[in-house]
């Protein structure tokens, strides 16, 4: 193990020691395809230099492996993500509400309630209250616009996030999720919706990205109160 510029040299993996300094959090490690030797030992080097530790896409047999000699790791089964604080999170932002259209969304809507929460944002959620039922929705519309970033998963049509958007002052993170039938084509039906809803104040991310839509909202959520420090 070598120490270089802004990244620890593993040999099969460069560290990027400078991401907190940059972007406001660790290097989050996505598991999918990485050994798993290769994963504890990353999973061990951003431990040991005292940095949180994010695990995205993470099985929960290879998390069962990883626990063993890393006792510290919790998990998120639903989100299936594994994680670990070097100390307790000093809440900042407003609210960030994770609402998902179905229950066959939740896996990907836990992902970004996950990451909102080690990241250090007040997190609610609202589950199944898709289209198909718009009074379920409309039954929460005071939860809605409490608050100060909104991330809207569904798949099917993916019509939730302009309808949600159209009912709040608060940006939207869109997720479109490969939840459907044959021509939802694996998301990209709900994908291509939500970028092309009319409402504005709506970014999307890609298909069933729970992780990078909880970045983003988090990256809001958080600069809002910096700007009002500054001012």
């Amino acid at each position: 193990m070598t120490a270089g510029r802004g990244f620890c040299d593993l040999g099969f993996a460069k560290i990027d020691t400078d991401r907190k300094k940059r972007k406001g959090f660790a290097e989050v490690v996505y598991c999918p395809g990485k050994d798993r030797q290769h994963l504890k030992k990353i999973a061990k080097n951003i431990i040991n230099s005292k940095e949180d530790l994010l695990l995205t896409k993470l099985e929960k047999s290879t998390y069962a492996f990883l626990k063993k000699t890393i006792p510290v790791l919790k998990y998120n089964s639903l989100a299936k993500m594994g994680y670990y604080l070097t100390k307790p999170k000093i809440l900042s932002g407003g609210l960030v509400l994770v609402v998902s259209a179905g229950t066959a969304d939740i896996p990907v809507a836990e992902e970004a309630a996950q990451t909102l929460q080690v990241m250090g944002n007040r997190v609610e959620r609202l589950y199944d209250v898709g289209v198909a039922g718009v009074h379920r929705l409309m039954n929460n519309i005071d939860k809605l616009r409490k608050a100060k970033v909104i991330v809207v998963v569904a798949g099917m049509e993916g019509a939730l996030a302009s309808l949600v958007s159209g009912l709040v002052k608060a940006p939207i993170v869109a997720v479109p999720t490969s939840c459907g039938y044959g021509s939802s084509f694996s998301g990209l039906a709900a994908l291509l919706t939500m970028l092309n809803g009319c409402s504005p104040g709506v970014s999307v991310v890609n298909i069933d990205n729970g992780f990078g839509a909880g970045y983003f909202a988090s990256l809001i959520n958080t600069s809002s109160v910096a700007n009002k420090n500054i001012r």
